[in-house]
């Protein structure tokens, strides 16, 4: 869509630079907000070599409410905004909870403020499976009913819903969509992008590759006592970039006029659970890395099982998820390599 422009907070974090790369191909111009608290400027390059094009940046926090302000004033057309922008690790949000209120509640509340007062009408949010909890159901569907958080980062996942919903409700020009994300692995296929966290991985993937490539000593295991077939943990794994285009195909439902509510909510996930030894088999099987792991205690705020019943996303917005585990994994491990031999 030539000459509509979409701002991306976080949008040199994971999902946002390759949701970036997408937006860019289909045509749309992308402005990027990004306070670089847990990503690199750099990947602004890796956007620009796979697009043929740079997007625009400004670097602060939308938590400043006036800077925020600022923005809306120069970039007065904008046509949708996707919200990455937040905290995102479970373990460290039980142990600093107000940070995670703070922040992920805030920023989300600015840029509805923002909206409402610059006219702007459509708004993507990155929403999760940690809605769910641990599902009475499984393979869980978007009208399963929340359960009590089990984390601090997944009850500001819902209050966030929450306050959309009120939001739209009481502004009948705003349309939302909410995207419950199951778990995001792998790279780019250019491994020009990928995921990059700073300090020690909170997620699985860049664990076991940072093992594999040397700068972590062991990967440990949370839990073998789960009631699953290995004992081990099971989620939804789908590659990053399957999900990045989901956000493009909603911003498209929005502009075209196709949402049947104003807000509208869809589980992002293949519909297949994978454990955690299954991931580390299929990483050793596709990669031909051995890994080395230890089973330790369940960490504080994991689910058992969650899985995605993604039919409604298939059907509604023609979307579903198509690389493999194996091509997936493979590409999270070009993206290690190509990041430790940059960094020599």
């Amino acid at each position: 869509m030539k000459n509509r422009l979409v701002l991306v907070t976080g949008g040199t974090g994971y999902i946002g630079s390759h949701t970036a790369v997408e937006l860019m191909n289909e045509g749309f111009d992308v402005v990027i907000i990004d306070n670089l608290s847990n990503s690199d400027k750099s990947v602004l390059d890796g956007i620009a070599a796979i697009t043929g094009r740079r997007p625009f940046f400004e670097q602060f926090d939308i938590c400043d409410k006036e800077r925020l302000a600022d923005f809306f004033k120069v970039y007065k057309k904008l046509d949708a905004i996707i919200h990455f922008a937040a905290y995102k690790a479970v373990g460290e949000s039980v142990e600093k909870p107000l940070m995670y209120y703070q922040n992920n509640l805030t920023t989300l509340m600015n840029l509805l403020q923002g909206m409402i007062e610059f006219n702007v009408s459509n708004f993507v949010f990155s929403s999760s499976a940690t809605v769910y909890g641990q599902p009475d159901v499984l393979p869980v569907t978007e009208s399963a009913p929340f359960k009590s958080a089990d984390s601090p980062y997944g009850n500001t996942k819902q209050i966030a819903e929450e306050i959309m919903r009120d939001v739209v409700n009481a502004n009948k020009d705003l349309y939302a969509i909410s995207l419950r994300y199951f778990n995001p692995i792998g790279a780019h296929p250019s491994a020009l992008i990928g995921e990059l966290p700073r300090g020690v991985p909170n997620n699985l993937v860049p664990f076991i590759t940072q093992t594999a490539i040397g700068i972590r000593d062991e990967l440990k295991v949370f839990g073998d006592d789960y009631n699953t077939p290995d004992g081990t943990a099971i989620r939804d794994y789908i590659n990053v970039v399957d999900l990045a285009k989901a956000h493009v195909v909603s911003i498209q439902r929005m502009i075209e006029g196709k949402s049947k509510r104003n807000l509208e909510i869809f589980n992002l996930g293949t519909g297949k659970g994978s454990s955690v030894m299954e991931i580390v088999n299929a990483f050793e099987k596709s990669t031909g890395e051995k890994l080395n792991y230890k089973i330790v205690g369940r960490r504080a705020g994991d689910v058992e099982s969650v899985y995605a019943d993604t039919k409604y996303a298939n059907k509604e917005l023609g979307w579903k998820a198509e690389v493999g585990l194996k091509e997936t994994l493979l590409s999270a491990w070009n993206w290690e390599k190509y990041v430790r031999n940059k960094k020599r």
